[in-house]
């Protein structure tokens, strides 16, 4: 309940520091669109030159696609720490969050909120929707808990990669080159993943598993597209929990070796 009311109150400061420049808001929220538009627009641009891509149809890889966007937009929105070396390591600010008792990570993360980026995930499950329509999929009413689950697991992933790389910080104050590497990298999940070589595969399934926050959970709704990817999509909870486990122990390991700013 401590830390339900705590995020209560940062949720407050930033609707009062937003409400003081709206315009920024709408912006932001402009801009982010306009980003995810551009992909969208470059999938279709591809379909213009080929009927399929590794056997997937336009429509399928848009659905995938849009399955993409809602996890990326809810990361996107608890787990903005893309300036975390600058601002809490080169600038001191994590000496200021050690001095309180609510974890590090937690108050890091509420400190850095951004709720714009969740229009993503909403324009994300619209062109699901209309994907799905558009394949003549069928309903069912545990596809809503299934989707839920597979969100759910898959924001766990982006949460879990990127707050071990921002640990890296507590050990290097220059880590920043890994992070548009490992942006570039994330990009590969939301094609399907048949389409590349055997280690580009392998690497995107286990060792950065980004194939779990696109392709291989949205399978699971595509009706007998690929029995593989689809039984693969039952793991994406567990690799989330995993995944971010793991980030969890790396980031409170690094929190302990930390000395303070300009050590």
């Amino acid at each position: 309940m401590r830390y339900a009311a705590l995020f209560g109150e940062y949720l407050k400061n930033y609707a009062k520091t937003r409400l003081t420049y709206r315009f920024d808001f709408w912006i932001e929220v402009l801009s982010d669109l306009l980003f995810q538009g551009m992909n969208l627009i470059f999938i279709l641009i591809v379909f213009q030159h080929t009927p399929s891509l590794g056997g997937w149809s336009e429509a399928e890889v848009v659905f995938v696609y849009g399955f993409f966007m809602i996890p990326y937009g809810v990361f996107s929105t608890f787990f903005s720490i893309w300036n975390f070396s600058e601002r809490y390591i080169v600038k001191g600010e994590m000496d200021r969050v050690l001095t309180r008792p609510a974890h590090s990570l937690f108050q890091v993360l509420l400190e850095n909120v951004d709720p714009p980026s969740l229009f993503g995930s909403f324009v994300g499950a619209i062109i699901m929707a209309l994907s799905w329509s558009k394949l003549g999929l069928d309903f069912h009413w545990f596809d809503l808990i299934m989707l839920l689950i597979f969100v759910i697991g898959a924001a766990l992933i982006y949460a879990g990669l990127y707050t071990a790389l921002s640990a890296i910080s507590f050990f290097s104050d220059a880590p920043t080159g890994i992070v548009p590497l490992m942006y570039n990298i994330q990009n590969y999940g939301r094609y399907p993943v048949n389409i590349y070589n055997k280690l580009i595969r392998f690497v995107l399934t286990w060792l950065l598993p980004f194939a779990f926050v696109g392709v291989i959970p949205a399978s699971y709704f595509l009706e007998a597209k690929s029995d593989d990817l689809s039984r693969l999509a039952l793991l994406t909870p567990v690799m989330g929990l995993l995944v971010f486990s793991l980030a969890l122990l790396f980031w409170n390991y690094g929190v302990k070796k930390y000395r303070g700013a300009g050590s």
